[in-house]
């Protein structure tokens, strides 16, 4: 029975990969921008926005994998769900990004089948490490991201109100994620591993900012 549920959830997960990477994501809450009024901003400002919300999609794509690997080998019950609604509202952040990298006239970094089976991998053995590894991954991560989508709102036009919101609201959940990590008894990582964290999110910026 085991093997077979482990078959299953790795079947399971694999198809999530696929929808990742493949299918256009929904969000079951309205998009935060909905009711914003789109700004006029210069050809310049729109690449730079873009480029900014690529990063952020493709940091999505990374949580998304990271999260379904942890789900796969999680040990208890409620680790593998709280991995399940991170990821549910990580789908929910990749599709407000790319809707807003299309209003913009742009596109998705190709590298992301890249990043997604690299994060799939890491995640998988933070899971198989232990549940308060798993979760101290999962708030470290979030964390970081945090850290991330911060310099961003200071990076974006003043008058570009639709990403802010965006952003702003990527923030709030991301916050939650790493509470709720927390207080289920995430361990706290060894500095070296989150400074290894640090430098891999600093490539992920760097090539996807342009690609």
């Amino acid at each position: 029975m085991d093997k077979l549920f482990s078959i299953d959830r790795l079947i399971t997960e694999f198809d999530t990969g696929l929808r990742t990477l493949l299918a256009k994501p929904h969000s079951l809450r309205a998009h935060p921008d909905a009711d914003t009024t789109e700004a006029t901003l210069s050809d310049a400002e729109k690449k730079h926005v873009r480029s900014l919300m690529r990063i952020n999609h493709t940091g999505e794509v990374c949580a998304q994998a990271l999260y379904s690997g942890q789900a796969l080998t999680a040990r208890n019950a409620a680790t593998s769900k709280a991995m399940q609604q991170a990821a549910q509202e990580e789908t929910e952040h990749l599709a407000w990004c790319e809707a807003r990298i299309h209003e913009l006239g742009g596109r998705t970094s190709m590298l992301n089948p890249l990043f997604y089976i690299g994060s799939f991998a890491i995640g998988a053995t933070a899971g198989a490490l232990g549940d308060k590894w798993s979760l101290g991954f999962l708030e470290e991560t979030e964390k970081q991201v945090g850290a991330h989508l911060a310099s961003h709102l200071k990076q974006l036009p003043a008058t570009d109100e639709k990403s802010h919101r965006i952003i702003e609201q990527m923030q709030i959940d991301e916050a939650k994620h790493a509470q709720d990590a927390k207080e289920q008894g995430a361990a706290t990582l060894p500095g070296p591993v989150r400074f290894c964290m640090k430098q891999m999110s600093k490539i992920m910026t760097a090539t996807t900012y342009r690609l």
